[in-house]
């Protein structure tokens, strides 16, 4: 049987370098490919390690896309992130600026707060429980 993955996650910002930087010093990402494509486009790779599975494509919001900024997902929680140590990882994004709409809570899957990120997007911080344990 043929085997699929999930490779790319399309990441809608407003500028290239803006989002880049956030990633980076917000998340501690890594930068995997900036490649120029001509006319103001590039292609932009990020994830939270050369390793990672699935990746980000930072793409530049052009015209009307410009609206959608900040709304993935509708409003909802639309990225989860899931680090090994919540207090280290919450404090480092904190140091770089990330405010979180919440104090960090224990539900059943694990330790999470919700943060917003440059454009206003909401995404879960989660220690999973298997990692708390």
């Amino acid at each position: 049987m043929a085997e699929a993955r999930l490779a790319l996650v399309a990441y809608l910002a407003a500028e290239y370098d803006a989002a880049i930087a956030w990633f980076e010093t917000a998340l501690g990402f890594t930068l995997l490919e900036d490649t120029d494509q001509g006319g103001g486009k590039r292609w932009v790779r990020m994830a939270p390690h050369a390793g990672a599975e699935t990746q980000f494509l930072i793409a530049r919001a052009v015209g009307d896309q410009r609206a959608a900024l900040g709304q993935a997902a509708g409003g909802r929680v639309a990225y989860f992130l899931h680090c090994d140590d919540f207090n280290a990882m919450a404090a480092r994004m904190r140091a770089a600026g990330v405010n979180f709409e919440e104090e960090p809570r224990d539900e059943p899957y694990g330790r999470v707060a919700v943060f917003r990120d440059l454009y206003g997007n909401r995404w879960d911080l989660i220690e999973p429980r298997k990692a708390l344990s």
